[in-house]
């Protein structure tokens, strides 16, 4: 049975940093690719960032770009997203999700959804 499990969400203030985490279980997932999707108080689920289970090709949001790096350490089967210079309109759930196969920017695209971490980011 797949799991994906985010951790790392919190409480920071705008310009601060968060790192979450998501960590895999249940199959090989080389041929995977891992999404980073969030969904705001009354919105649909926002991609954000997705990135090959080998690390390569990484895709972001405009939003994301510059501010957000998504990798992945595929020994441990745990990926990461590293955000930085947060502002309060990237407060969110954020959920990780696997699929098979790269470049889907969709929720429903993908197979697997954690349950997702908050992050709160305060002006």
């Amino acid at each position: 049975q797949v799991q994906l499990v985010e951790s790392g969400g919190g409480l920071v203030q705008a310009g601060g940093s968060l790192t979450l985490s998501c960590a895999a279980s249940g199959r090989t997932f080389s041929s995977y690719n891992m999404g980073w999707f969030r969904q705001a108080p009354g919105k649909e689920h926002e991609f954000v960032a997705s990135i090959r289970w080998s690390g390569s090709e990484a895709y972001y949001t405009d939003s994301a770009k510059g501010r957000f790096t998504i990798s992945i350490d595929n020994v441990k089967n745990t990926g990461y997203l590293q955000m930085k210079s947060l502002k309060p309109e990237d407060t969110a759930v954020y959920y990780c999700a696997a699929r098979q196969g790269i470049g889907a920017m969709r929720w429903r695209q993908y197979d697997f959804w954690g349950q997702g971490t908050q992050v709160t980011v305060s002006s």
